[in-house]
C-alpha cells in the first residue's frame, strides 16, 4: 500500500474516506501508513474539509453604554503627575580621561 508509494487504488479509497468524513489518523491506520503520509496526499491533491460550525454558540455582549457627564465627575480625583523643570535636571558631569581610566581600572580590579 502507501509505504512503498501511492497507487490509484489507495487514492481512491482515500478520497472515498475523506469525503465520508473519516479523520487523516483513521485513513491512516486502514491504509497501513502515516498520519501525516496521508495529510501530505490530502494536500498535493488538493482535498480540503469545510470548517466545522462552531459547537458553543457565543453570546455576543452589546457595547458599554457611555457613562453620563455627571456619574464620571463623582470618581476620585487622579493626582496629576508634575514634571520636573529642565533647569532642575542635573546635567551629567563631564570626566575627564584620567578620571575615566581611573574608574575602568577599579572595575577591573572588582571583576578580577
Amino acid at each position: 500500500m502507501c509505504p512503498m508509494g501511492w497507487d490509484a487504488k489507495d487514492i481512491a479509497l482515500l478520497k472515498r474516506l475523506w469525503t465520508a468524513g473519516q479523520s487523516a489518523a483513521q485513513i491512516a491506520r486502514r491504509l497501513g501508513c502515516s498520519r501525516n503520509a496521508v495529510c501530505g496526499m490530502l494536500t498535493r491533491l488538493g482535498l480540503k474539509r469545510g470548517h466545522k460550525p462552531p459547537t458553543a454558540k457565543p453570546k455576543i455582549r452589546p457595547a458599554p453604554k457611555p457613562r453620563p457627564a455627571s456619574l464620571a465627575a463623582c470618581a476620585r480625583p487622579v493626582a496629576k503627575k508634575v514634571s520636573r523643570n529642565s533647569a532642575e535636571r542635573q546635567q551629567p558631569k563631564e570626566l575627564s580621561k584620567r578620571q575615566l581610566y581611573a574608574i575602568l581600572a577599579e572595575a577591573v580590579r572588582n571583576t578580577g
